[in-house]
């Protein structure tokens, strides 16, 4: 619907995902918008080679053929470089229903079919029957000891009883020994049809697998290139993780890079550091393990996925596979014989990564480098990586925008992740203002390893100290995006230590945190 409300194109692009025909409507007195690009290139992307423009309105320009006569030459210029196979206009005014289930005597000069007629002369090739045999497992089907099966939709090709065929992406290969519909045993099956597959042989096989004609493989990555249309107030931002729902699978990654996004009235790629609401670009996708895949040209099932938020499991936008990355099958992990257990018995020392986070002018550096000091004094092996600091070398070339503080503290995470790995115990002072930016560094460690050091002190208070006088700057305008005053800092949730950096001096508080590793067995 054009103009139509563009909060509404998630809604759009949720019921184009499994449409044939996209009726494109646009209102005759505004001709063609924004939005009438946007919808018309997102059914483009979703596979929809069938579109039909119904000028509505045409009432309100009194049925003037020049106005219909114009959109249609301007939305057949403008969709020329889109992939519809056949593009048909009819003028219709859905308040008296000219054009629309009849023909209309107020349009004498349109000779066409009718809106109905032209939607019931529409030819849709279905080819997925035609395809290779692709069953997603969306259940493991155990009633009981004696029954195993693999349950999900056929979205591909046939199948029978004795068919070989290759579960992915382990690559184990059984026959076909029965195949269950219901509460009946059936010889075959085809697409479109749910069943549950019971193999000859006890392989392993679990949701998010899939069942494939022996000789046919899908293709299997962790890195993949991908379009995604963003559906979310809230920004995406490379480096941030998300969880992106397939067909049959959950499962947890980032978006490392955004190749482009695409100008939605021109057409033409953009370089971009963030996707915003009802943008679209080309993403590359790291996720945390492979997943079977197929591009979604060739599979609106397996190439397609939604976009998911941790925080709040709010679906934030969904995108179709291009490619796998051929670099996800080049780099494999090197075994290694001295490990980090190795490394901290050499220092006699249990790592740790010890996290502060607060505003500008808490008090982070000053507490960081006193617990430091103290360790040192214990004889204890330490680095501590500062915010300041790393902005000389390790991240030089980010600013302050959302996505520049996102990927600092992506780069400082791996940098700690790595110095715990040596057997270090690390201090990482950065205000880091994202909950799930926090939330990831410690999803990087395993448990116990990442202490969350909360240095709490009220804006108020800060701006009072302002001892590099950052916040007055931002006050008279030159620094943007400063975290406080332009950008929202999130308070941790459950932090290991908080510390009241208003009521206590900088020697107690670093005092605190010693006092938390004693108790907590890192310290003796």
């Amino acid at each position: 619907d054009t103009p139509g409300h563009e909060q509404y194109t998630r809604n759009m692009a949720t019921g184009a995902s499994t449409a044939d025909v996209a009726v494109i409507l646009v209102d005759a007195q505004l001709g063609i918008q924004t939005q009438t690009h946007r919808h018309s290139y997102i059914a483009s992307l979703l596979g929809i080679r069938n579109v039909i423009v119904a000028v509505n309105k045409m009432d309100l320009v009194d049925f003037q053929e020049s106005t219909f006569v114009k959109i249609r030459k301007e939305y057949e210029e403008f969709s020329r470089n889109l992939d519809f196979d056949e593009v048909e206009c009819v003028p219709i005014s859905a308040l008296h229903g000219d054009n629309v289930i009849v023909g209309s005597e107020t349009m004498p000069w349109y000779e066409g079919n009718c809106l109905l007629d032209v939607l019931e002369k529409v030819e849709i090739e279905d080819v997925s029957s035609v395809l290779p045999f692709r069953l997603p497992v969306q259940w493991v089907n155990r009633p009981n000891s004696g029954f195993r099966g693999f349950s999900g939709t056929v979205c591909s090709g046939t199948s029978r009883i004795g068919d070989l065929v290759e579960v992915q992406p382990s690559g184990r290969e059984s026959r076909i020994k029965e195949l269950v519909q219901g509460f009946d045993n059936v010889d075959d099956i085809e697409v479109h049809q749910a069943v549950t597959v019971v193999l000859e042989d006890e392989i392993d096989c679990s949701r998010g697998d899939v069942i494939v004609a022996a000789g046919t493989r899908c293709q299997a990555s962790d890195q993949l290139q991908a379009k995604v249309i963003w559906m979310s107030d809230k920004p995406l931002l490379p480096s941030r993780y998300y969880l992106f729902k397939t067909t049959n699978d959950l499962i947890q990654g980032e978006i490392t890079d955004i190749r482009h996004k695409v100008n939605i009235n021109t057409l033409e790629n953009e370089v971009a550091r963030d996707l915003r609401l009802n943008e679209v670009g080309l993403c590359n996708i790291h996720f945390d393990r492979p997943i079977v895949f197929e591009p979604y040209q060739a599979s609106r099932t397996l190439g397609s996925f939604v976009v998911i938020d941790r925080m709040n499991n709010d679906t934030v936008g969904a995108g179709m596979f291009e490619f796998g990355l051929r670099r996800a099958e080049n780099i494999q992990w090197q075994a290694l014989d001295i490990d980090k257990t190795t490394r901290a018995e050499q220092k006699n020392q249990r790592p740790a990564v010890l996290w502060f986070t607060g505003l500008s002018g808490a008090g982070k550096s000053t507490i960081a480098n006193l617990v430091e000091k103290k360790l040192n004094a214990r004889g204890k092996h330490t680095y501590l990586l500062d915010g300041d600091n790393v902005r000389h070398g390790l991240t030089k070339d980010l600013g302050f925008t959302d996505a520049d503080r996102v990927e600092n503290v992506r780069r400082v995470a791996e940098v700690s992740h790595l110095m715990l790995d040596a057997g270090l115990i690390v201090l990482s002072s950065f205000i880091s203002p994202f909950r799930s930016d926090r939330d990831q560094a410690r999803a990087r460690l395993d448990e116990g390893e990442f202490i969350e050091i909360f240095v709490d002190a009220s804006l108020e208070i800060c701006e009072e100290r302002d001892s590099k006088g950052l916040y007055a700057k931002a006050r008279d305008g030159e620094l943007p995006n400063f975290t406080g005053v332009h950008s929202e800092y999130e308070s941790p949730l459950a932090p290991e230590i908080r510390l009241d950096c208003e009521q206590d001096s900088a020697e107690t508080c670093a005092e605190q945190v010693l006092q938390y590793l004693v108790d907590a067995g890192y310290l003796d």
